[in-house]
């Protein structure tokens, strides 16, 4: 699927817009990545209460479908799901039955008949949600957490989420995402969330071996100076070097990359007063970002973290109550 292909559209809406999957945000316009900002506003106070739950999932079964590992994601969905009141499984896939031959339909024929009302999927293939999403009986709601190097959709609203508290607005902003662009995931659903929430600028800043053929087509400017691109800058977003996905010699080595592409407290001091320093996890010191900077007063990596709940439990609730809507609107015109 492609940035506002129709049948991206089709597949995560309910006839009358609301969300029932959470796949990708193509297709996705700024009104509806508003009310999901606007309702993981809503959820932070549920995080500072004595009794951290609220009933809107109540009742309701939560899969944790993760084929590729990730404590951070998996940890902040489960503990979403659960304030949400959820009943949660989280399936371990080296152990599960597809590692011992079964396929994939059949192991979600099988989740499926235990009553399971959302599956959240991690996976190594892009489009592997989309495929779930087209497969699951109605009324199964599928949240995307990262497939190959498509889209991480939660990764990127989280971001946007602690944009906003800090920045007020998106408009006028200039922001630069910085590394491994070619192998993120989390790359490509950030510039789609900034162009679409109304950024003035999306930047994106590599070496050429680090960038996708078509980057630009994404909707950003490519610059492969760091000192240039650090100019002007409200927000810089740091990505860590996916080393388990390189294939070949793609850069001479890591202490070269932090020379040139590393955020330092001397390139920090480049962009304008108060940019916001941002990386979604886990950190690399000393390869993409000095601990100096990465711990410093412009630095809101612990508010990415925190967020994450706020926004899963947006993207959760949203999406099962579009299935429950979209069962009703169905069945009341079959009556």
């Amino acid at each position: 699927m492609t940035a506002n292909d129709p049948s991206s559209q089709s597949l995560q809406l309910t006839g009358n817009g609301q969300l029932k999957h959470f796949l990708t945000l193509d297709g996705l316009d700024r009104a509806l990545l508003t009310e999901i900002l606007d309702t993981a506003d809503s959820f932070i106070e549920v995080g500072e209460r004595t009794i951290k739950k609220v009933p809107l999932l109540r009742g309701k079964t939560v899969v944790n479908l993760f084929f590729e590992s990730s404590t951070r994601t998996r940890s902040t969905f489960e503990l979403a799901a659960k304030r949400l009141s959820a009943d949660v499984l989280n399936l371990d896939i080296s152990t599960s039955a597809t590692s011992k031959g079964e396929s994939l339909s059949d192991t979600l024929l099988n989740l499926e008949a235990m009553a399971s009302d959302m599956f959240v999927v991690r996976h190594s293939q892009s489009g592997a949600p989309h495929f779930i999403a087209e497969s699951v009986t109605p009324g199964v709601a599928i949240i995307n957490a990262g497939d190959g190097r498509h889209a991480h959709p939660t990764q990127a609203m989280l971001d946007m989420l602690t944009i906003r508290q800090h920045k007020g607005a998106f408009e006028g902003l200039k922001v630069a995402i910085v590394g491994d662009i070619l192998h993120s995931r989390v790359a490509r659903s950030q510039i789609r969330a900034l162009n679409a929430l109304g950024a003035e600028e999306v930047r994106v800043i590599a070496p050429g071996t680090l960038l996708p053929a078509d980057v630009e087509s994404l909707g950003c400017k490519v610059e492969y100076d760091m000192v240039r691109g650090m100019q002007d800058l409200d927000v810089v977003i740091m990505l860590r070097l996916q080393k388990e996905r390189m294939e070949g010699a793609l850069l001479p080595s890591e202490r070269e990359f932090y020379r040139l592409y590393g955020l330092s407290q001397d390139k920090l001091a480049l962009a304008r007063p108060g940019c916001l320093v941002m990386h979604p996890g886990p950190i690399n010191r000393g390869v993409e970002i000095e601990s100096a900077v990465a711990d410093g007063p412009q630095s809101v990596i612990l508010n990415q973290v925190t967020n994450g709940i706020a926004v899963r439990m947006a993207v959760m609730s949203m999406a099962m109550s579009g299935q429950v809507s979209e069962r009703t609107q169905v069945a009341g015109e079959q009556g």
